[in-house]
């Protein structure tokens, strides 16, 4: 009689040292021999029920889906946003303070600003292609609510051609949900949160949406940056590849797709990369450490901070200074000598963020240069 095949065991990595870690099923934590870190492990669906429940949505939705529509106003650019045809370095920048909830951030907005203070100064972005959306904005078409959100999105991408470079920015609030037409390796949809994500005339808006609106439309030769600073946020494009980077340095992409997912995520020729504030698990920060006084994104700071130290940077170097200034608490600005060494150790290994980085295709992470 043959024998029973052992159940297949996971693999994960490391999330203190980045060692190669294998994960007995069912367990929804794993200690490195190395480091003897405890990493968690996220939990999924099981595998053919999964794909089964997938299947069938995606046959209910071929056959019950309406016939294309006429765009609607809610899909056209509004009058006021920038007019762009011609050029070809564009932007949306979106902070929200949810000013007023429970969920108040005090840095998104500054992190909007500082954002395309950047992109003018330093990449050399017309502030006439800038488009920004916050909360405080007296025109109601540019208060970023899930509609003049997704409205702004098809803005960016709209009319682009070979050579463009696109920059899509968000500062806010990010959340997961349940996964339900099996698209998603992890189980787990990523999505925004708009300043009216909780009102039933608005909601989240998921990785699924932002992928259809602004990285299947890319034409070949269209670069696009997504810089999103929110919580839950590593695959939030949904891009194909993740890029696993160690602290020792070792880095390898990882390939994201499943069986529902491998063709209808792709760009269509173009390129799209996306640096987040942390992995889908994780949460980031608004915070005063870095600066001392004016709160911001940590994400956003140590992407500044890092383009700003070292320009003509490769994409390893600025996710490893990224990783650094956060994992130091904002270097100067952290608590001084052994107690803040102490410190920061004890925060790097229990709940900080650590840096992302996506993209529609690999490349060497440590010769590509990072250019906007």
């Amino acid at each position: 009689m043959a024998s029973a095949r052992p159940p297949a065991l996971r693999t994960t990595w490391c999330a203190r040292c980045g060692a190669y870690l294998s994960v007995a099923p069912g367990a929804r934590s794993v200690r490195c021999a190395l480091c003897h870190a405890v990493t968690r492990v996220e939990r999924r669906p099981h595998g053919l029920h999964h794909a089964a429940v997938g299947f069938i949505k995606g046959l209910i939705n071929a056959f019950t889906s309406p016939q294309a529509l006429p765009p609607s106003s809610s899909t056209l650019p509004a009058a006021s946003y920038p007019r762009v045809r011609g050029c070809k370095k564009r932007a949306l920048l979106v902070g929200i303070s949810y000013a007023g909830t429970r969920y108040e951030l005090r840095g998104a907005v500054n992190d909007a600003n500082c954002m395309g203070y950047l992109l003018r100064e330093r990449f050399g972005f017309p502030a006439d292609c800038i488009l920004v959306l916050t909360q405080e904005d007296r025109d109601p078409s540019r208060v970023p609510t899930r509609e003049n959100l997704m409205r702004a999105l098809q803005w960016l991408v709209d009319g682009a051609t070979a050579g463009d470079s696109l920059v899509f920015h968000f500062s806010g609030h990010g959340v997961q949900k349940l996964d339900n037409n099996g698209d998603e390796a992890d189980g787990y949809d990523e999505a925004l949160c708009p300043v009216d994500f909780e009102d039933p005339r608005g909601g989240v808006i998921l990785d699924d949406d932002i992928n259809a609106t602004i990285v299947r439309p890319l034409g070949r030769g269209v670069k696009l940056h997504a810089i999103v600073d929110t919580c839950h946020s590593g695959t939030i494009l949904d891009l194909p590849f993740l890029c696993r980077l160690s602290r020792t340095g070792y880095w390898q992409w990882e390939n994201q797709q499943t069986r529902f997912s491998s063709e209808q995520k792709c760009t269509s020729g173009g390129l799209a990369i996306s640096i987040s504030g942390c992995g889908d698990s994780q949460t980031s920060q608004d915070t005063t450490a870095f600066t001392g006084s004016t709160s911001t994104g940590a994400m956003t700071y140590s992407f500044i901070k890092a383009v700003e130290s070292e320009p003509g940077t490769t994409y390893g170097r600025l996710l490893t200074a990224m990783r650094a200034t956060i994992r130091d608490n904002g270097g100067e600005f952290g608590i001084p000598g052994p107690i803040g060494t102490f410190f920061r150790r004890v925060i790097t290994f229990s709940c900080a963020q650590e840096p992302q980085l996506c993209a529609s295709e690999t490349f060497d992470i440590y010769r590509k240069p990072f250019l906007l």
